[in-house]
C-alpha cells in the first residue's frame, strides 16, 4: 500500500492539463471578445459570441475575407479557431486561427496555463508569430 502512495507522489501534482481544459468561453487579450471553444470530432473549434465592435455594431460582416463570397457572413457566430490537434499535457497544435481584422489565417497552437487561462499562438511562418493570453469566462 505504501508503495502505491509513494508511486503517486512521484506522478506529480493533480490537476494537470487534459485535454478537455481549453473548452469553454474565453475572453481575448484584444477587443473583449469572447470565444467559446468546443469539441468538433477529434479536434477542437471555436467561434466568437462578442466583442466590443460587435456591441457597437451588432450586424458586423466579414468584410476583409480573401474570399468575397465570404465577406457578407456576420463576424457574431463565425468560428475563428479550427483543426487543432491534441498534442498530450492539454496542448493543441496544427490549429488554424481566422482573424477578421486581416481577413487571413493563420497556423495556430493553444496552451493552457492552468485552469484560468490559455495562451493562442498564431504564426504566418515561424519565426513570425503573435501571442495572446486569454482568461476563462466564469
Amino acid at each position: 500500500m505504501s508503495l502505491l502512495i509513494f508511486a503517486a507522489l512521484l506522478a506529480g501534482p493533480t490537476g494537470a492539463a487534459t485535454a478537455e481544459t481549453v473548452l469553454g468561453r474565453w475572453k481575448t487579450q484584444t477587443h473583449n471578445a469572447i470565444v467559446e471553444i468546443s469539441r468538433c470530432g477529434p479536434s477542437i473549434c471555436g467561434k466568437i459570441l462578442s466583442s466590443d465592435a460587435l456591441r457597437a455594431n451588432p450586424a458586423m460582416k466579414d468584410s476583409k475575407n480573401a474570399a468575397p463570397a465570404l465577406r457578407s457572413r456576420p463576424i457574431q457566430g463565425m468560428q475563428m479557431l479550427s483543426g487543432f490537434k491534441h498534442d498530450g499535457d492539454g496542448v493543441w497544435s496544427a490549429g488554424q486561427v481566422y482573424n477578421a481584422e486581416d481577413g487571413k489565417t493563420y497556423s495556430g497552437k493553444i496552451t493552457p496555463l492552468g485552469a484560468s487561462q490559455l495562451k493562442l499562438r498564431g504564426c504566418v511562418f515561424f519565426p513570425l508569430c503573435k501571442t495572446q493570453t486569454w482568461t476563462r469566462v466564469r
